[in-house]
């Protein structure tokens, strides 16, 4: 997550017979719907020892802290895209490959510096009934490098939402396997630059692949593998901007938390005028201000964020796995929805 302040300027699977209205008449997922099988077989394949896996590689040494546009980060971003390879998950056609540019040039205008070109990374599911409505999942694949000749390894911001994002795929490839692919298309964005300026997501907010009126949600994960001084030992994580757009998708993402694991859903950061101004420090905002619905999950600012401390056996790996669920569960019910959700707040 980027850490100097940003100025201010029903899970209604495969028919839309499975919601039912609650006391805000919004629709929210009936019990029975968890219990489809191809979602209950998706939902499991989210597993701690995967994320611990792909983990131990992203944030890796040989990765060295993944500073936007340098050697360690393109290693990254080429194991991230042949894992996509292996899984079949390709990219969106009219880009023609897993990378968008993002030139130096835009970033350095943007208070950059001398950063050298760096790459998004965009692996993307088509939808099977109303493909031209996306749903974002993003995180961010870049750290700060190293300093002193010592690895500022990320393992948590934003390896561990790195990781959430490619396991989630996983699970909705093994859906689409089953014949049950999802209804809207998924996008999964892996942005560079967050840690300067949240530069990645920008430029594709300013050039987006496809139209950001199509956009109907980004679910955006920054740091979820470890847990704050306040909430130490808890099952909880923080949802930061659901419902600062739409009414529907905070009721949609606790209503899918209900359901499943039952986390503390914390949304002491989810204010406007929050010290932290969380809202405006990842990657969801570059969407939330074109009036595309946002939720930010996070785990809070602990002891080693931003210090090379900031290590994957500090990593909670099974709160991990059940706040990548939670997102999974979330995005289940916005791609399978009979209708978009609804943008009716300013």
């Amino acid at each position: 997550m980027r850490k100097i302040l940003i100025p201010l300027f029903a899970i209604a699977v495969m028919t839309s017979c499975g919601a039912v209205k609650n006391s805000e008449g919004t629709s929210s997922p009936s019990i029975s719907t968890y219990h489809d099988k191809a979602f209950s077989d998706a939902y499991a394949s989210i597993k701690a020892e995967n994320l611990k896996r792909n983990l131990y590689v992203i944030a890796s040494d040989e990765m060295e802290g993944r500073d936007t546009g340098s050697p360690g980060q393109k290693k990254a971003g080429e194991y991230i895209v042949n894992y996509y390879k292996n899984l079949g998950i390709s990219h969106p056609k009219a880009l023609g490959s897993y990378y968008q540019k993002v030139p130096s040039d835009f970033m350095k205008k943007r208070g950059g510096g001398n950063l050298p070109d760096s790459e998004n990374i965009l692996a993307f599911i088509e939808g099977s009934e109303k493909p031209e409505e996306i749903v974002v999942i993003s995180g961010h694949y870049d750290h700060v490098g190293t300093k002193n000749g010592v690895v500022y390894n990320g393992a948590d911001d934003d390896g561990s939402g790195t990781v959430a994002v490619m396991e989630i795929a996983k699970a909705f490839q093994e859906a689409k396997k089953a014949g049950k692919g999802p209804k809207r298309s998924i996008l999964f964005l892996h942005v560079t630059g967050e840690e300067h300026g949240l530069f990645g997501s920008e430029f594709y907010s300013d050039n987006p692949v496809f139209p950001l009126a199509n956009t109907v949600v980004d679910l955006n994960i920054d740091m979820i593998g470890r847990d704050d001084p306040a909430n130490r030992g808890k099952q909880y994580v923080y949802v930061i901007g659901s419902d600062m757009l739409s009414s529907q998708l905070k009721v949609i993402n606790e209503a899918a938390n209900k359901k499943t694991n039952n986390l503390e859903l914390n949304y002491k950061y989810d204010d406007l005028n929050d010290p932290e101004q969380l809202y405006y420090r990842s990657d969801h905002y570059n969407f939330a201000k074109h009036n595309i619905p946002v939720a930010f999950f996070f785990d809070g600012i602990h002891e080693d964020y931003h210090k090379p401390t900031d290590k994957p056996d500090k990593i909670d790996y099974p709160l991990l796995q059940k706040r990548a669920q939670l997102i999974f569960t979330t995005a289940w019910d916005i791609a399978n929805r009979a209708e978009r959700i609804i943008v009716d707040k300013k």
